[in-house]
């Protein structure tokens, strides 16, 4: 077969946007399907290394936050704490996480006197900036840090995302629970998923 210039031009530049488009389209696809969830390092409220494969096994319900939070972040945790005690049997498949996105002002020691107030089997995590900022991106959870109106470092304040997530064992997601949702509905839907 012979083609002109004109006619393989426009062939060519055919394939090119066909290749173009696919490729977007993959990546597009790639974006949106993602998984929710993260490898991390980070130290729990014991000071001992906990990395995302100590979890493998279990159920997560995960939240991100800070101890220094004035409200949001005690009202997921307590919700957790009484939907987890109101899933009754299989509850205890289920390990209460809580990320800190504080590194600065949350200690091991901070978060060792902060996270038994919302239950007992709840670990908090802290760690090193990098890795709870990677943590959170791969939960596309944010925070941004608020400096204090008077100037004052020591007294800001962290906007965060205020979700709470349940992993399924292996780490798969499974729900993202809204913030001030009632711990009765959360509990019936975790129980939904133990079945």
């Amino acid at each position: 077969m012979n083609l002109s210039k004109s006619s393989t031009n426009r062939i060519f530049t055919c394939l090119v946007l066909a290749l173009l488009l696919s490729f977007s389209g993959i990546s597009k696809a790639a974006a949106e399907g993602a998984p929710i969830g993260a490898r991390f390092i980070l130290t729990d409220h014991q000071g001992q290394i906990r990395t995302d494969r100590d979890f493998l096994d279990s159920y997560v319900l995960l939240a991100f936050g800070y101890t220094f939070c004035p409200d949001i972040c005690p009202t997921a945790l307590s919700t957790m704490g009484t939907a987890l005690d109101a899933v009754g049997e299989g509850s205890e498949k289920i390990i209460p996480v809580f990320i800190s996105v504080d590194p600065e002002r949350d200690t091991t020691a901070r978060l060792r006197e902060f996270v038994p107030n919302f239950h007992p089997r709840m670990i908090g995590l802290t760690g090193q900036a990098a890795m709870i900022a990677r943590t959170a991106k791969g939960y596309r959870a944010i925070y941004n840090k608020v400096p204090d109106p008077g100037g004052d470092p020591e007294f800001y304040t962290i906007d965060h995302t205020a979700s709470i997530f349940l992993m399924a064992p292996g780490g798969k997601f499974l729900v993202k629970f809204a913030h001030a949702m009632d711990p009765e509905k959360m509990a019936e839907r975790i129980r939904d998923f133990l079945k």
